[in-house]
């Protein structure tokens, strides 16, 4: 069996599909194959080649949102970044407030 029949055929024993195969498969089912052919063909049952299609269908939409200008992201990274100030703000107002004034040592309560 040549390299190009098996790259288009079904995977031997222990074999993976991957990403990229899995992406040429559903692309031929996005572009109209029959689905029962192509399972006989690469060996791969009808509802997991489903489950690819769904799968990559889901992640087109993801990627097709569009997240900028999203007014709670952008108060939200608003307040993350007034946050982080404040943080800061309080550690140096710390570390002056202890080298003017060290606090005295524990006492003993005995």
């Amino acid at each position: 069996m040549s390299k190009e029949q098996k790259k288009q055929g079904a995977l031997g024993p222990k074999e993976r599909w991957s990403a990229r195969r899995k992406r040429e498969v559903v692309l031929r089912l996005l572009r109209g194959e029959p689905a029962d052919a192509l399972s006989r063909e690469l060996g791969v049952e009808i509802y997991r080649l489903e489950q690819w299609r769904e799968k990559a269908l889901l992640g087109i939409d993801e990627a097709m949102r569009d997240r900028t200008g999203d007014p709670l992201q952008t108060e939200l990274d608003a307040a993350k970044r007034h946050i982080g100030e404040l943080s800061m703000e309080n550690e140096l107002l710390r570390r002056e407030r202890d080298l003017r004034r060290p606090l005295p040592g524990k006492r003993s309560w005995k």
